[in-house]
Protein backbone atom coordinates (compact mmCIF):
# COMPACT_ATOMS: atom_id res chain seq x y z
CA UNK A 1 0.00 0.00 0.00
CA UNK A 2 1.40 3.39 -0.99
CA UNK A 3 2.14 5.85 1.79
CA UNK A 4 0.30 9.16 1.86
CA UNK A 5 0.40 12.42 3.79
CA UNK A 6 -1.84 15.40 4.50
CA UNK A 7 -1.41 18.70 2.69
CA UNK A 8 -3.29 21.89 1.85
CA UNK A 9 -3.92 21.61 -1.87
CA UNK A 10 -5.02 24.54 -4.04
CA UNK A 11 -6.87 23.55 -7.23
CA UNK A 12 -8.53 25.47 -10.03
CA UNK A 13 -12.18 24.44 -10.45
CA UNK A 14 -14.64 26.21 -12.73
CA UNK A 15 -12.49 29.33 -12.83
CA UNK A 16 -12.15 29.52 -9.06
CA UNK A 17 -9.34 28.46 -6.75
CA UNK A 18 -10.38 25.97 -4.09
CA UNK A 19 -8.33 25.20 -0.96
CA UNK A 20 -8.74 21.71 0.52
CA UNK A 21 -6.94 19.52 3.04
CA UNK A 22 -6.28 16.27 1.21
CA UNK A 23 -4.30 13.04 1.40
CA UNK A 24 -1.53 12.98 -1.23
CA UNK A 25 0.60 10.03 -2.39
CA UNK A 26 4.37 10.25 -1.94
CA UNK A 27 4.90 10.00 -5.69
CA UNK A 28 3.21 13.44 -6.00
CA UNK A 29 6.31 15.01 -4.45
CA UNK A 30 8.96 16.39 -6.81
CA UNK A 31 12.41 14.92 -7.32
CA UNK A 32 15.11 15.86 -4.82
CA UNK A 33 17.91 14.46 -2.69
CA UNK A 34 16.25 15.10 0.68
CA UNK A 35 12.87 14.01 2.08
CA UNK A 36 11.82 16.00 5.17
CA UNK A 37 9.05 15.17 7.60
CA UNK A 38 7.70 18.66 8.24
CA UNK A 39 7.11 19.71 11.85
CA UNK A 40 6.24 23.39 11.27
CA UNK A 41 5.64 25.83 8.46
CA UNK A 42 4.66 29.51 8.57
CA UNK A 43 2.27 31.84 6.77
CA UNK A 44 3.58 34.61 4.50
CA UNK A 45 1.84 37.03 2.16
CA UNK A 46 3.32 35.16 -0.81
CA UNK A 47 1.66 31.97 0.47
CA UNK A 48 -1.71 33.69 0.57
CA UNK A 49 -1.22 34.90 -3.00
CA UNK A 50 -0.36 31.39 -4.14
CA UNK A 51 -3.39 30.03 -2.30
CA UNK A 52 -5.58 32.48 -4.23
CA UNK A 53 -4.28 31.50 -7.65
CA UNK A 54 -1.81 34.32 -8.26
CA UNK A 55 0.04 33.22 -11.40
CA UNK A 56 2.83 35.68 -10.66
CA UNK A 57 3.74 33.46 -7.70
CA UNK A 58 2.62 30.00 -8.84
CA UNK A 59 2.38 29.21 -12.52
CA UNK A 60 0.39 25.98 -12.46
CA UNK A 61 -2.14 24.20 -10.26
CA UNK A 62 -2.97 21.99 -8.37
CA UNK A 63 -0.30 23.15 -5.96
CA UNK A 64 0.72 23.02 -2.28
CA UNK A 65 1.85 26.48 -1.04
CA UNK A 66 4.20 27.19 1.86
CA UNK A 67 7.53 28.93 1.25
CA UNK A 68 8.81 27.89 4.70
CA UNK A 69 9.27 24.50 6.34
CA UNK A 70 11.32 22.82 9.03
CA UNK A 71 11.52 19.28 10.29
CA UNK A 72 13.52 16.06 10.42
CA UNK A 73 15.28 14.44 7.48
CA UNK A 74 13.73 11.05 6.74
CA UNK A 75 15.63 10.18 3.56
CA UNK A 76 18.78 11.67 2.01
CA UNK A 77 21.20 10.82 -0.80
CA UNK A 78 23.46 13.74 0.18
CA UNK A 79 26.68 13.20 2.11
CA UNK A 80 26.16 16.56 3.87
CA UNK A 81 22.55 16.03 4.98
CA UNK A 82 21.96 12.98 7.13
CA UNK A 83 18.85 11.07 8.16
CA UNK A 84 17.73 12.46 11.52
CA UNK A 85 19.14 15.96 10.93
CA UNK A 86 16.93 18.86 12.03
CA UNK A 87 16.70 21.26 9.10
CA UNK A 88 15.21 24.54 7.86
CA UNK A 89 14.08 25.12 4.27
CA UNK A 90 13.11 28.62 3.15
CA UNK A 91 13.31 30.57 -0.09
CA UNK A 92 14.45 29.22 -3.46
CA UNK A 93 11.37 27.77 -5.21
CA UNK A 94 9.74 26.08 -2.22
CA UNK A 95 6.00 26.74 -2.14
CA UNK A 96 6.06 28.75 -5.35
CA UNK A 97 6.29 26.17 -8.13
CA UNK A 98 7.70 23.36 -5.97
CA UNK A 99 5.32 21.59 -3.58
CA UNK A 100 5.63 23.56 -0.34
CA UNK A 101 5.55 23.50 3.42
CA UNK A 102 1.78 23.31 3.99
CA UNK A 103 2.29 19.59 3.91
CA UNK A 104 3.44 16.81 6.23
CA UNK A 105 6.31 16.03 3.84
CA UNK A 106 8.48 17.92 1.36
CA UNK A 107 11.17 16.66 -1.01
CA UNK A 108 13.77 19.20 -2.02
CA UNK A 109 17.33 19.59 -3.39
CA UNK A 110 20.06 19.27 -0.76
CA UNK A 111 21.34 22.71 -1.81
CA UNK A 112 18.20 24.30 -0.28
CA UNK A 113 18.75 22.86 3.19
CA UNK A 114 20.07 24.74 6.25
CA UNK A 115 20.88 22.68 9.33
CA UNK A 116 19.09 23.97 12.41
CA UNK A 117 21.46 26.07 14.57
CA UNK A 118 22.19 24.70 18.04
CA UNK A 119 20.44 27.49 19.96
CA UNK A 120 17.21 27.42 17.94
CA UNK A 121 14.24 25.05 18.12
CA UNK A 122 12.33 23.95 15.04
CA UNK A 123 9.32 25.90 16.25
CA UNK A 124 11.38 29.07 16.73
CA UNK A 125 12.83 28.72 13.24
CA UNK A 126 9.34 29.03 11.79
CA UNK A 127 8.41 31.95 14.03
CA UNK A 128 11.22 33.53 12.06
CA UNK A 129 10.62 31.87 8.67
CA UNK A 130 11.29 33.80 5.47
CA UNK A 131 10.03 37.00 7.12
CA UNK A 132 12.58 36.69 9.91
CA UNK A 133 15.38 35.73 7.57
CA UNK A 134 14.58 38.74 5.35
CA UNK A 135 14.51 40.99 8.42
CA UNK A 136 17.84 39.57 9.56
CA UNK A 137 19.46 40.13 6.16
CA UNK A 138 18.24 43.74 6.33
CA UNK A 139 19.62 44.17 9.85
CA UNK A 140 22.95 42.64 8.86
CA UNK A 141 23.44 45.09 6.00
CA UNK A 142 22.34 48.08 8.06
CA UNK A 143 24.45 47.52 11.18
CA UNK A 144 27.69 47.20 9.21
CA UNK A 145 27.69 50.97 8.71
CA UNK A 146 25.10 52.35 11.15
CA UNK A 147 25.89 52.23 14.86
CA UNK A 148 23.58 52.83 17.81
CA UNK A 149 25.14 56.21 18.52
CA UNK A 150 24.32 57.41 15.00
CA UNK A 151 20.62 57.86 15.73
CA UNK A 152 17.16 56.42 15.12
CA UNK A 153 16.26 53.61 12.72
CA UNK A 154 12.99 53.82 10.77
CA UNK A 155 11.16 50.57 9.95
CA UNK A 156 8.28 50.73 7.48
CA UNK A 157 5.53 48.19 7.01
CA UNK A 158 3.68 48.35 10.33
CA UNK A 159 2.81 44.95 11.76
CA UNK A 160 4.03 42.91 8.79
CA UNK A 161 6.21 39.93 9.60
CA UNK A 162 9.45 41.43 8.26
CA UNK A 163 8.87 44.75 10.00
CA UNK A 164 7.97 43.31 13.40
CA UNK A 165 10.92 40.93 13.45
CA UNK A 166 13.29 43.67 12.28
CA UNK A 167 12.09 45.82 15.19
CA UNK A 168 12.70 43.01 17.67
CA UNK A 169 16.21 42.30 16.38
CA UNK A 170 17.19 45.96 16.32
CA UNK A 171 15.92 46.42 19.87
CA UNK A 172 17.90 43.36 21.00
CA UNK A 173 20.98 45.05 19.51
CA UNK A 174 20.22 48.29 21.38
CA UNK A 175 18.96 50.57 18.60
CA UNK A 176 16.20 53.16 18.92
CA UNK A 177 13.43 52.27 16.47
CA UNK A 178 10.51 54.19 14.98
CA UNK A 179 7.85 52.25 13.06
CA UNK A 180 5.62 53.70 10.33
CA UNK A 181 2.17 52.19 9.77
CA UNK A 182 -0.84 52.88 7.60
CA UNK A 183 -3.21 51.90 10.41
CA UNK A 184 -2.01 54.03 13.30
CA UNK A 185 -5.18 53.79 15.41
CA UNK A 186 -5.39 50.02 15.06
CA UNK A 187 -1.70 49.12 15.29
CA UNK A 188 0.01 51.65 17.55
CA UNK A 189 -0.38 49.72 20.80
CA UNK A 190 0.61 46.43 19.18
CA UNK A 191 3.76 48.00 17.73
CA UNK A 192 4.72 49.62 21.03
CA UNK A 193 4.23 46.26 22.69
CA UNK A 194 6.70 44.52 20.37
CA UNK A 195 9.34 47.11 21.21
CA UNK A 196 8.96 50.17 18.98
CA UNK A 197 10.11 53.35 20.72
CA UNK A 198 7.67 55.41 18.66
CA UNK A 199 4.93 54.74 16.12
CA UNK A 200 4.09 57.23 13.36
CA UNK A 201 1.62 57.34 10.49
CA UNK A 202 2.55 56.28 6.99
CA UNK A 203 1.78 59.81 5.77
CA UNK A 204 4.78 61.11 7.72
CA UNK A 205 7.13 58.99 5.60
CA UNK A 206 5.31 59.40 2.27
CA UNK A 207 6.48 62.78 0.97
CA UNK A 208 4.54 64.22 -1.98
CA UNK A 209 6.39 67.56 -2.26
CA UNK A 210 8.65 66.45 -5.09
CA UNK A 211 11.69 67.96 -3.39
CA UNK A 212 14.90 65.97 -4.05
CA UNK A 213 16.10 66.20 -0.42
CA UNK A 214 14.39 66.75 2.94
CA UNK A 215 15.55 67.38 6.49
CA UNK A 216 17.55 64.32 7.64
CA UNK A 217 15.73 62.24 10.26
CA UNK A 218 17.01 58.69 10.21
CA UNK A 219 20.40 57.09 10.73
CA UNK A 220 19.09 54.15 8.74
CA UNK A 221 15.90 52.72 7.31
CA UNK A 222 14.60 49.19 6.86
CA UNK A 223 11.95 49.59 4.18
CA UNK A 224 9.54 46.73 3.49
CA UNK A 225 7.13 48.73 1.32
CA UNK A 226 8.87 50.25 -1.72
CA UNK A 227 7.45 52.91 -4.03
CA UNK A 228 7.26 56.49 -2.82
CA UNK A 229 7.91 55.50 0.79
CA UNK A 230 11.28 54.12 -0.24
CA UNK A 231 11.96 57.31 -2.20
CA UNK A 232 11.06 59.38 0.88
CA UNK A 233 13.34 57.24 3.04
CA UNK A 234 16.27 58.06 0.77
CA UNK A 235 15.50 61.79 0.99
CA UNK A 236 15.25 61.79 4.79
CA UNK A 237 18.22 59.62 5.75
CA UNK A 238 21.20 61.27 7.40
CA UNK A 239 24.52 61.64 5.57
CA UNK A 240 26.29 58.28 5.20
CA UNK A 241 23.20 56.43 6.38
CA UNK A 242 21.91 53.13 5.01
CA UNK A 243 18.50 52.24 3.54
CA UNK A 244 17.61 48.60 2.89
CA UNK A 245 14.82 47.59 0.50
CA UNK A 246 13.02 44.24 0.51
CA UNK A 247 9.41 44.84 -0.60
CA UNK A 248 7.24 46.39 -3.28
CA UNK A 249 3.69 46.37 -1.89
CA UNK A 250 3.78 50.18 -2.15
CA UNK A 251 4.89 50.03 -5.77
CA UNK A 252 7.74 48.62 -7.83
CA UNK A 253 8.65 51.96 -9.40
CA UNK A 254 11.23 54.14 -7.64
CA UNK A 255 11.20 57.83 -8.50
CA UNK A 256 14.18 59.62 -6.99
CA UNK A 257 17.24 61.66 -7.87
CA UNK A 258 20.94 61.03 -7.45
CA UNK A 259 21.18 63.71 -4.72
CA UNK A 260 20.71 61.43 -1.67
CA UNK A 261 23.63 59.39 -2.99
CA UNK A 262 26.05 62.03 -4.26
CA UNK A 263 25.33 64.81 -1.74
CA UNK A 264 24.55 62.81 1.42
CA UNK A 265 26.40 59.59 0.70
CA UNK A 266 23.32 57.48 1.45
CA UNK A 267 23.61 53.80 0.55
CA UNK A 268 20.67 51.82 -0.83
CA UNK A 269 21.05 48.09 -0.22
CA UNK A 270 18.78 45.52 -1.78
CA UNK A 271 17.67 42.40 0.09
CA UNK A 272 17.14 39.16 -1.81
CA UNK A 273 16.32 36.36 0.60
CA UNK A 274 15.29 33.92 -2.14
CA UNK A 275 18.69 33.30 -3.71
CA UNK A 276 21.01 34.44 -0.92
CA UNK A 277 24.27 32.43 -1.06
CA UNK A 278 24.35 29.51 1.37
CA UNK A 279 27.47 30.75 3.18
CA UNK A 280 25.73 34.04 4.06
CA UNK A 281 22.45 32.23 4.76
CA UNK A 282 24.06 29.98 7.36
CA UNK A 283 25.88 32.85 9.08
CA UNK A 284 22.69 34.92 9.32
CA UNK A 285 20.73 31.98 10.78
CA UNK A 286 23.49 31.55 13.39
CA UNK A 287 23.10 35.22 14.37
CA UNK A 288 19.32 34.79 14.53
CA UNK A 289 19.85 31.90 16.95
CA UNK A 290 22.25 33.81 19.22
CA UNK A 291 23.03 37.55 19.49
CA UNK A 292 20.01 38.79 17.51
CA UNK A 293 17.42 36.44 19.01
CA UNK A 294 14.65 38.40 20.79
CA UNK A 295 14.01 37.37 24.38
CA UNK A 296 10.26 37.34 23.74
CA UNK A 297 10.19 35.63 20.33
CA UNK A 298 7.35 33.35 21.44
CA UNK A 299 5.11 36.29 22.37
CA UNK A 300 4.35 37.26 18.77
CA UNK A 301 3.19 33.92 17.39
CA UNK A 302 -0.20 32.38 16.66
CA UNK A 303 -0.11 28.61 16.07
CA UNK A 304 -2.66 26.79 13.90
CA UNK A 305 -3.05 23.42 12.22
CA UNK A 306 -3.81 22.92 8.53
CA UNK A 307 -7.53 23.42 9.12
CA UNK A 308 -6.95 26.66 11.05
CA UNK A 309 -4.64 27.87 8.31
CA UNK A 310 -7.58 28.37 5.95
CA UNK A 311 -9.01 31.32 7.91
CA UNK A 312 -5.54 32.81 8.47
CA UNK A 313 -4.98 32.93 4.71
CA UNK A 314 -8.14 35.01 4.37
CA UNK A 315 -7.03 37.26 7.22
CA UNK A 316 -3.71 38.09 5.58
CA UNK A 317 -5.40 38.77 2.22
CA UNK A 318 -7.84 41.16 3.94
CA UNK A 319 -5.03 43.10 5.65
CA UNK A 320 -6.13 41.97 9.12
CA UNK A 321 -3.17 39.75 9.95
CA UNK A 322 -0.76 40.82 12.73
CA UNK A 323 2.53 39.22 13.73
CA UNK A 324 3.47 35.65 12.82
CA UNK A 325 1.33 32.58 12.23
CA UNK A 326 3.00 29.19 12.29
CA UNK A 327 1.46 25.94 11.10
CA UNK A 328 1.96 22.83 13.22
CA UNK A 329 2.38 19.63 11.20
CA UNK A 330 4.39 17.86 13.89
CA UNK A 331 3.72 14.10 14.01
CA UNK A 332 1.54 13.17 16.95
CA UNK A 333 3.05 10.68 19.41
Amino acid sequence: MQRSFKALLVSEKDGKYVREIVERPFDSLPQGEVLVQVHYSSLNYKDALSAHGNKGVTKSYPHVPGIDACGIVEESTSDDILVGDKVIVTSYDLGMNTSGGFSEYIRIPAAWVVKLPTNLTLRESMIYGTAGFTAALSVSKLIRDVKRKDGTILVTGGTGGVATLAVKMLKKLGYRVVVATGKLDMQKNALLKIGADEVISREEVDDKSGRPLLKPKWAGVIDTVGGNILATALKTTQPNGVVTACGNIGGAKLETTVFPFILNGVSLKGIDSATCPMEIRQKVWESMATDWKPDDLEDMVNEVDLKGLLSEIESIMNGQHIGRTIVCLKPQK
